[in-house]
């Protein structure tokens, strides 16, 4: 159990220094890795991401990494292809910044052009 606690304050760390590690140069085998946190609630659309957990943690890794508008327009494109990919559950994905209480800059929807986003 204390292990537990230590490892549940150390992960959020963890994907901050990466995050800002990999900030400079953000591609969508980054985009997917953090989001492989949340495959369950993609996958089954539960249990709902609360702020703190794993998957919400990396939501906010990515909005670190999302602070730059070349950043921004990548993750915007590698979330378009996911929601693509992962069509059935398109919304699931869309609504993982609003659960987690980030805003990575732009609207994750089905008609979202990554090109125009700042």
């Amino acid at each position: 159990m204390e292990v537990q606690k230590i490892m549940t304050g150390v992960l959020p760390l963890l994907l901050l220094s990466w995050a800002a590690a990999v900030a400079a140069d953000v591609d969508c085998a980054t985009v997917t890795g953090f989001l492989s946190a949340c495959s369950t609630f993609i996958n089954y659309g539960t249990p709902d991401p609360l702020p703190g957990s794993p998957c919400c943690d990396s939501m906010v890794s990515l909005d670190v990494i999302a602070e730059s508008g070349n950043n921004r327009r990548c993750i915007c494109q590698c979330l378009m292809a996911l929601i693509n990919t992962y069509n059935p559950n398109a919304t699931v994905i869309a609504t993982l910044p609003g659960f987690c209480g980030v805003s990575l800059g732009f609207v994750l929807d089905p008609n979202t052009d990554c090109s125009l986003v700042p």
